[in-house]
């Protein structure tokens, strides 16, 4: 069996219950609980995933972003891709994260060590991510997941009492306790219908366009 499940449709409340439910596990084990702005790295740890920063060479289809070692249970992030330092990389280790829970069939990875370590030869490709724009297919899904991890909304609703939405300075105060991006708070908050933002503006209104 591979060790990748094959694509399949996902609705935006599928993925969000599955990142609410590893919040729920994490919240179980007292050296775990989550505590905002969450760290994405101890997310990787409590699900017994490695996580290195290293240089990832160029292939023939050139830079990849990041990668998942699936029997190595090791997330490898292209140290040599500036932008995914900072607040922007708690986002690229959450996206991985996502393909992790939602993309790779855990029980076959199991199943595969084992093999392994019966000193059978088992190879399995990475799970390869070539750029961090990439809005597509399995690459959405992750991304999806990873807003869902680092904003759940029991916790924006939490940051966003006595904040104005439609004010610049309070969205960034919620972007620095949460430690994502301006960006990734401004999508979350679209994407839920809190607030609509003016295209080619920076006017901000409450609510959906």
């Amino acid at each position: 069996m591979n060790v990748f499940h094959p694509f399949r449709f996902l609705s935006k409340l599928e993925i969000e219950s599955h990142a609410l439910n590893v919040l729920r596990q994490m919240q179980a084990k007292p050296n775990y609980a989550p505590k905002w702005p969450l760290d994405s790295s101890r997310v990787a740890e409590f699900l017994g995933l490695d996580l290195v920063w290293d240089y990832i060479p160029d292939d023939s289809q050139g830079q990849i972003a990041a990668r998942i070692l699936p029997l190595e249970k090791l997330i490898e992030i292209n140290e040599n891709i500036p932008q995914l330092r900072g607040g922007f990389g708690e986002s690229t280790i959450a996206h991985e994260i996502g393909h992790w829970v939602l993309h790779i069939n855990q029980q076959e990875v199991a199943r595969k060590i084992r093999l392994q370590n019966k000193g059978i030869n088992v190879r399995v490709e990475p799970l390869l991510c070539r750029t961090v724009d990439d809005i597509n297919g399995i690459e959405w899904q992750a991304q999806y997941f990873a807003g869902c991890l680092l904003m759940p909304q029991h916790i924006l609703i939490e940051l966003s009492k006595d904040k104005d939405l439609t004010k610049w300075q309070h969205l960034y105060q919620m972007k620095d306790e949460l430690g994502i991006t301006i960006s990734n708070l401004l999508h979350r908050l679209q994407d839920l219908g809190w607030i609509y933002l003016e295209p080619n503006s920076r006017k901000i209104y409450l609510g959906k366009s």
